[in-house]
């Protein structure tokens, strides 16, 4: 026996939030009826569970996908506006036939790596702030962030949401090309609110100017150019499932 949302999360329908939020909406049925929006415990092997009409069975095997995100494209599967999602930038030959979603989100204006998978548990436990997965970033900002503003991040700031926990920084370089007044940061978060590097940035006087996310827990972005996407190996895969305490497949 397992929870509905694990269930479904695990078939690869969605992550294990999303999963909650199709089972509250009452899309999910199982054996024909509708669960309680807290959801149940099923049981894989004897109860019928459908999304939509549409049966749901766990996958044999999970796809896993690196992409580097370019700067306006939108980290969902379907966007209202019909502007370019993460899907559009892999596209059917990154689909592969898999239902795929983003792990965690990156903004419009935030570029970078991102993985997608049809791993619901793995994503889940990604993205859980339990796991304090890094998250490391290459920030372009305003100014020369003083020892005193480097020291405050390290130790957390705070912002509106609450004091956010030490980060790791350090000053990567001074980029002449970028023109005077700019600096080059090397940040890692182990939390994943709303735009937190820009806001922490922010926090302490220094205008984010890019951003873009070269490290996700033990994955890094290496030489992958923007736009493109690559299957991430298996040892990354391993890699991953053992960041995050489960027993690699």
């Amino acid at each position: 026996m397992e929870r509905l949302n694990r269930f479904l999360a695990r078939s690869g329908v969605a992550s294990r939030r999303r999963a909650d939020e199709l089972i509250a909406s009452g899309s999910v049925r199982v054996n024909g009826e509708v669960p309680p929006p807290s959801g149940v415990l099923v049981d894989p092997d004897q109860d019928t569970v459908t999304v939509d009409g549409r049966a749901v069975k766990p996958r044999t095997k999970h796809r896993y996908l690196m992409l580097n995100k370019p700067v306006g494209v939108i980290t969902t599967a379907k966007d209202e506006a019909d502007r370019a999602t993460v899907l559009d930038a892999v596209g059917e030959e990154g689909l592969s036939g898999h239902r795929l979603f983003p792990v965690g989100r990156l903004d419009a204006d935030t570029s970078g790596l991102l993985v997608l998978t049809d791993d619901g548990e793995l994503a889940f436990r990604l993205t859980h702030p339990r796991y304090k997965v890094a998250k490391e970033y290459v920030a372009i900002v305003a100014g020369s962030p003083s020892a005193g503003d480097l020291d405050s991040l390290r130790k957390g700031v705070d912002l509106d949401d609450g004091k956010t926990a030490p980060a790791e920084v350090e000053v990567a370089g001074f980029d002449p090309a970028l023109g005077s007044g700019h600096t080059e940061l090397r940040v890692v978060i182990r939390e994943g609110r709303h735009r937190q590097v820009r806001r922490m940035l922010h926090a302490v006087g220094h205008k984010v100017q890019s951003l873009r996310r070269t490290g996700f827990g033990p994955l890094k972005l290496g030489r992958l150019k923007t736009g493109d996407w690559r299957v991430l190996g298996e040892a990354e895969v391993e890699a991953l499932h053992r960041a995050v305490r489960i027993e690699p497949p």
